[in-house]
């Protein structure tokens, strides 16, 4: 790819906007406001109640493709703000958004959001942060253990929604990020979250801290091709590398892993050139999470509705049935692949990112 492309972030503009009186009320709903005008949306609905209109198309493809040009800005639920455990990323997961605009065959929140998927992004932003205070040192994943303690305890941002897709045009991740480095909080912390996109200027600057750990999800160009409307792996990876050398802790969020075709020589030159981005990074902060493929019964028939030729294996008859710990079935891949790509990728990862944290695999 010539390099004139990689230097182009990818931005999200909606089409329509719905603003909710209560978010109205918020100064970082006022602010959402603000960079909307900035950034030329002209057809933006300011509601004289909290509900948002109902938004259907001619058929489900339709009311898909009109969702994914959509942004409301609400404020929360009392329940959406509270910290809620998310193993084996972090310790909690909370919300500043909910919902994505990329166009990702597979995504998991196909599955796990209902109704079109509109990306919700919150106008009680400094309410929802100020709520994490309470949990800081009773989290299960890193706070507190052997293995990862010395990363506090941990807030993952990214579980229903790409923060820096919507960042443009809400400002959120910026103060999200700020926060973290600077509140006082009662113990060490990190916020995490994971990004397909490579719009990064904006958070080079800030006072970080070292409170944030960013990671780039990558993938090799068999499974890209299924990640419509999101930045150009290799953008992501320049991205990545801005920010270490910005002083932030980075990382890889292989996934989702597929055995495509020569899947070993693929996933080789993506971590060769990984490391080739990271190279000569002082203090380089670098962990590495890998994720295979899986799908719900749920989510393979939205993402069948969403993408009807898709090329995606979604076959349940080549998968082994797998139930999670509150009985819901999952297809995963069978035992003897997920042993063949696990070691061949533990054993990568050692070889071309020695100085990587291998957090888990799933």
């Amino acid at each position: 790819m010539p390099s004139a492309q990689l230097t182009r972030p990818r931005l999200w503009v909606p089409s329509t906007v719905y603003v909710t009186a209560s978010a109205q009320a918020e100064p970082h709903g006022r602010a959402i406001l603000e960079r909307l005008t900035a950034a030329g949306v002209q057809d933006v609905h300011l509601l004289g109640g909290d509900r948002l209109p109902a938004l259907r198309g001619a058929d489900e493809r339709a009311t898909y493709a009109a969702a994914k040009r959509t942004l409301a800005v609400v404020t929360s639920a009392a329940s959406k703000r509270r910290p809620t455990p998310i193993p084996p990323s972090a310790d909690f997961s909370f919300p500043i958004a909910e919902g994505c605009p990329g166009h990702c065959q597979y995504c998991y929140l196909a599955g796990s959001l209902a109704g079109p998927p509109i990306t919700r992004v919150y106008a009680d932003l400094p309410r929802i942060l100020a709520g994490l205070d309470d949990v800081v040192g009773t989290g299960a994943v890193t706070s507190g253990t052997a293995e990862r303690g010395h990363e506090g305890t941990t807030f993952e941002a990214s579980c229903y929604t790409d923060p820096l897709a919507v960042e443009h045009v809400t400002g959120s991740l910026a103060a999200t990020i700020t926060h973290f480095g600077t509140h006082e909080w009662a113990g060490p912390v990190q916020l995490r979250l994971t990004t397909k996109y490579d719009d990064v200027e904006g958070l080079l600057d800030l006072p970080h801290g070292g409170r944030t750990r960013v990671r780039a999800s990558v993938n090799v160009a068999d499974v890209e091709r299924f990640e419509g409307g999101t930045a150009r792996v290799a953008a992501r990876l320049r991205a990545l590398g801005r920010l270490a050398r910005a002083g932030y802790p980075v990382g890889l969020t292989i996934a989702p892993i597929m055995p495509v075709d020569d899947w070993r020589a693929a996933y080789g030159e993506l971590l060769a050139a990984a490391g080739a981005e990271l190279a000569g990074v002082p203090g380089l902060d670098l962990t590495v999470e890998c994720i295979t493929h899986r799908f719900t019964p749920k989510s393979k028939d939205v993402q069948l509705g969403w993408y009807p030729r898709t090329k995606l294996d979604l076959d349940e008859d080549a998968r082994t049935r797998k139930l999670g710990k509150f009985g819901a079935v999952k297809y995963v891949y069978d035992k003897d692949t997920m042993r063949e790509l696990r070691t061949w990728f533990e054993d990568a990862l050692a070889r071309e990112l020695p100085a990587a944290r291998y957090l888990y695999w799933t």
